[in-house]
């Protein structure tokens, strides 16, 4: 099928039914609204560019030393050697194991490890699995240093975790196996059982703007992409970008162009060290400035999505 999706920066034919994201960071700024023709799939991309993503990392500077004083979190993280981050194995396009090389790929891994070759000099990090559920747990226990895991800025979760950032934006999006005819909107989706992460923002989101639908809770993405795949959910709604990742690597799943609000992804950080959180923001900036930000989402998500490097959002 043959559709044309369009946003407020371009209009871009897609084709074939698997799908991965065309207007992820073209959301709308208003919650509920839709930036494409709805029941459209997004059009599918190439793969990654994990080689250009690694010569970027290669040539990030590590910081100055007047930028960690003794008795500072960014100063303890190097003394260690070893910056341990909460994130995943299972996101494509933003966190994923690649089973060839050992390594976890995607713009949320490739800003860890850039990060950890500011603090330390070299990119070494420590992956630690977290879930919706458990980002905040691991935080507020110190362990780990920071989580890079598509994690969406919310007010209540200000409350307990510091975040750096944004330094990405993404909206809720809507996943239905490939077959699935009558699915094609939200409003679809009433008396469905539809999928998402326990914790996440999709699932206050389904009960509010759908209250009819019967929402089935898993701790992953990829419990909640089984969950539809196999049947026992009609849809599955979570993130677009990561909707998206699915569709890349499973041809009998797609995406709906539709997307709902603004899903805000800041580095979650311990609240009780806030010279963390304001030396995170520095180096965003930095590499925002320095077009390193882009050229890692070009080289990632930018794989699957036609078009200019959208510009970062606003850090702080």
């Amino acid at each position: 099928m043959n559709s044309t999706v369009r946003t407020r920066r371009r209009t871009a034919p897609l084709t074939g039914a698997v799908t991965a994201l065309a207007t992820l960071l073209l959301t709308s700024a208003c919650s509920g609204s839709s930036t494409s023709v709805p029941g459209a799939p997004v059009a599918a991309g190439k793969k990654a560019k994990t080689g250009v993503v690694d010569q970027l990392i290669d040539k990030e500077q590590p910081a100055d030393a007047s930028l960690m004083p003794p008795g500072s979190t960014a100063a303890e993280i190097r003394k260690n050697g070893t910056l341990v981050v909460g994130g995943t194995q299972t996101a494509a396009l933003f966190s994923q194991l690649d089973p060839t090389t050992g390594k976890v790929e995607g713009f949320d891994a490739a800003m860890s490890r850039l990060l950890a070759k500011y603090i330390i000099g070299e990119p070494r990090t420590k992956l630690v699995n977290v879930t919706a559920a458990t980002r905040e747990a691991l935080l507020k226990n110190h362990s780990v240093d920071a989580v890079f895991a598509t994690y969406t800025i919310t007010p209540e979760r200000s409350e307990v975790v510091n975040f750096a950032g944004p330094y990405y934006v993404d909206g809720l999006g809507i996943q239905v196996r490939d077959d699935e005819k009558d699915i094609k909107a939200l409003d679809d989706l009433k008396g469905r059982t539809v999928t998402t992460q326990s914790g996440s923002t999709a699932a206050q989101f389904i009960k509010e703007r759908v209250p009819s639908a019967k929402i089935q809770l898993f701790d992953t993405n990829t419990e909640c992409l089984q969950a539809l795949r196999q049947g026992r959910a009609d849809a599955y709604v979570l993130d677009q970008g990561v909707l998206a990742g699915n569709a890349s690597t499973h041809q009998d799943v797609k995406v709906l162009s539709e997307t709902f609000g603004e899903q805000p992804y800041g580095i979650g950080l311990p609240l009780d060290r806030p010279d963390f959180k304001e030396f995170v923001n520095d180096w965003l900036k930095k590499i925002e400035q320095d077009g390193t930000w882009a050229a890692v989402w070009k080289n990632t998500v930018g794989t699957q999505v036609p078009g200019p490097v959208p510009s970062p959002p606003p850090v702080g």
